[in-house]
């Protein structure tokens, strides 16, 4: 069982759509720390400890948007997924194009997930719930 909260990165530009997902997570009564960062280069900076993200916990969870600024999803899920210290970290594409061609591109580079938005709110919790019942308590993250 974990015994400390999950540590999720929320990369997401619209304002709006960070509010939903914190509502999500208070309201799926998930134990999680989330942090947000607007962009990819911002994303990327977090993940690597680097600049004002000296101090940043590794992430247990990444939720991604694929239309950021100064550097898409695609590009940071493919750095994420290549790099030997993050690619393990579970990535959820939240996101609001449902293309195909998006979608397949999307788990070529190893998306743990792909949610399309606007999310029904009840849905994503029973999806948040069963992240945390399979990586979280199956998979046995640290304590520390």
């Amino acid at each position: 069982m974990l015994t400390r909260p999950v540590r999720i990165l929320l990369i997401e530009d619209s304002p709006s759509d960070q509010l939903l997902a914190r509502e999500a997570f208070a309201d799926a009564a998930m134990l999680s720390e989330l942090d947000v960062v607007a962009d990819g280069v911002e994303a990327m900076a977090y993940l690597n400890a680097q600049g004002r993200y000296g101090k940043a916990l590794r992430p247990d969870l990444i939720l991604l948007d694929l239309n950021l600024p100064r550097k898409d999803g695609c590009e940071v899920l493919a750095e994420i997924k290549g790099s030997s210290h993050l690619k393990q970290i579970p990535v959820v594409v939240l996101t609001t194009s449902e293309s195909s061609v998006d979608v397949s591109r999307a788990y070529d580079l190893h998306a743990n997930c792909y949610v399309s938005k606007p999310v029904d709110f009840d849905e994503f919790k029973v999806a948040i719930q069963a992240i945390e019942d399979f990586w979280f308590r199956v998979v046995r993250l640290p304590s520390a």
